[in-house]
């Protein structure tokens, strides 16, 4: 059981307080509700690209890593196509430090063309690097676009286009800040040492007066319901033919997203998982395989991705993995196989409520979701997923006609 506190600023401001007593390490996590599902399809990439200005200095702090690292404390933040996510960890005597940091980037950011002009290539480099040049490294830019035709989840994180980000004007930076990052779309976690009454002084000393900004009414478009297999080949320059299979999901905040997870748990959670011993152990057809969800807000996707051994063909090889499929929307699971996968995700969530920053962090996004609580909820959610629902759920999502499948060929 995480225990915490909450309250709002004026402004908007959410603001939850966990008191840990095992640490003089205090985690702050400040989460703001923008993704690249919220850009405009021509501009893409700017949540990510914001990741990185958001590092280059405020007004009043020209170098944000300076003043904290002195401080011994340490940051770093990451973006996905849901939220932006800035943390740190800080002892807990210079605390204050880490509310004056992060008000000073959210009230004033030091926009100028030097520092967009390097970001942007950092941004530029690391779409060649990860996405452009790496062996596999576009799966993501061709799977999402073709499993999503109406819904922002069709292009990643990096963005749809590298030309998206070289022709980012200073304009355009300064109209996206405005508009997402502003109290009223944002939540502040604090975990750690720490009194309520002492964050509620430091939030309102810091984030208190900055304007909450104009109100964000998000309105984007439903996917629609796959009702035809699609599928893509591809060739490139890797070692191993791969095959991907990407299939659409219920949303986060579904009733069926637990039974969901545990289905590809079942599939592909460790070695004694039915993929791994099946079709890498005993048939010596993938090197390896998986099974996972992306687990978006919105309705995401369960995706199996394997690299094939040499010699097995594509049409071998997408014929054992129908063969799973069936499996498991046939034939209820054991009781035994559930009972180890919801032993491993307890293990899990246990393991994660060791660290300030992991509860910081699953607060935040457990508020986003719609209350801080719901992550005292998820252990009883896996607990309650039963051998009918694991087939159930399968069945729902594993139809053909709701496959994107990608052969992605060695030259």
């Amino acid at each position: 059981m995480i225990n915490f506190e909450k309250f709002e600023l004026e402004n908007g401001l959410k603001v939850i307080v966990h008191h840990d007593r095992s640490t003089q390490i205090v985690a702050v996590n400040l989460l703001y509700d923008v993704g690249a599902r919220d850009e405009n399809p021509d501009s893409t990439g700017f949540a990510h690209l914001f990741e990185h200005l958001m590092f280059g200095g405020s007004v009043h702090i020209p170098k944000y890593d300076t003043p904290l690292e002195r401080a011994g404390g340490e940051n770093n933040a990451f973006t996905n196509n849901d939220i932006t996510n800035y943390y740190l960890t800080i002892p807990k005597q210079n605390l204050e430090l880490a509310f004056w940091l992060e008000s000073d980037r959210m009230l004033d950011l030091a926009f100028s063309e030097k520092s967009l002009e390097v970001q942007r290539n950092v941004v530029i480099e690391e779409f060649k690097q990860s996405y452009l040049n790496q062996p596999y490294g576009d799966v993501w830019l061709l799977l999402r676009p073709m499993a999503y035709k109406t819904h922002p989840y069709q292009w990643a994180t990096i963005g749809k286009d590298i030309s998206h980000i070289e022709k980012a004007t200073m304009e355009d930076v300064r109209n996206f800040y405005q508009r997402f990052y502003n109290p009223n779309n944002a939540i502040l976690t604090i975990a750690g040492d720490v009194e309520t009454d002492q964050i509620k002084k430091l939030a309102e000393k810091w984030f208190g007066s900055i304007p909450s900004g104009n109100g964000y009414s998000r309105n984007i478009p439903k996917e629609p319901r796959q009702i035809e297999a699609r599928q893509l080949s591809v060739q490139r320059n890797v070692p191993f033919d791969a095959l991907y299979k990407a299939y659409h999901m219920c949303s986060r905040d579904d009733k069926q997203y637990h039974t969901t997870d545990l289905v590809s748990d079942i599939l592909s959670n460790g070695d004694s998982s039915r993929l791994f011993n099946r079709l890498v152990k005993e048939k010596n057809m993938f090197s390896d395989i998986h099974a996972y969800i992306t687990g978006d807000r919105d309705e995401g996707l369960f995706i199996f991705s394997g690299k094939l051994v040499k010699g097995v063909t594509m049409e071998e090889a997408e014929k054992a993995v129908q063969e799973e499929i069936q499996q498991i929307t046939t034939k209820p699971v054991e009781i035994d196989e559930l009972e180890k996968v919801k032993n491993k995700i307890e293990s899990t969530l246990e393991f994660s409520e060791i660290s300030v920053l992991n509860k910081a962090m699953n607060l935040s996004y457990s508020e986003l979701l719609g209350d801080a609580d719901l992550i005292n909820q998820e252990k009883s959610l896996y607990t309650a997923v039963t051998r009918e629902g694991i087939m159930e759920t399968a069945k729902e999502i594993f139809r053909e006609d709701n496959c994107s499948t990608l052969y992605y060929y060695a030259n």
